[in-house]
């Protein structure tokens, strides 16, 4: 992955530019589909899931992602490069119930 081209540079500017959960959830709606959106979200959950070894056929009920697609996070997660453990480390900072206030995506 090259992150030194100008639109890569420009995305990575635009996420860190994000200061708090509205602007989060303004900027993620304008730059993806609903159905993208709900993907990633599935796909962060999925991580989550497996760091809490949670078997493959749960987190396939759970998220509805394939197996290929969990095999896939499994490998991030445990990874070199660590976003996904970055991530949700520091979310699990939060408390649930402000999660899930600063993620619905209904308002």
């Amino acid at each position: 992955m090259n992150w030194n081209t100008k639109e890569n540079k420009q995305l990575v500017e635009g996420i860190l530019a994000i200061k708090n959960a509205d602007e989060a959830k303004r900027f993620l709606r304008d730059l993806m589909t609903e159905a993208e959106i709900k993907e990633f979200a599935n796909r962060l959950e999925a991580a989550s899931l497996l760091s809490r070894d949670v078997q493959y056929n749960a987190i396939i009920e759970n998220t509805g992602l394939s197996s290929a697609t969990i095999a896939r996070i499994a490998k991030w997660l445990n990874g070199s490069l660590g976003g996904y453990r970055l991530i949700l480390n520091r979310i699990s900072h939060h408390s649930p119930s402000r999660l899930r206030r600063g993620l619905n995506l209904s308002s």
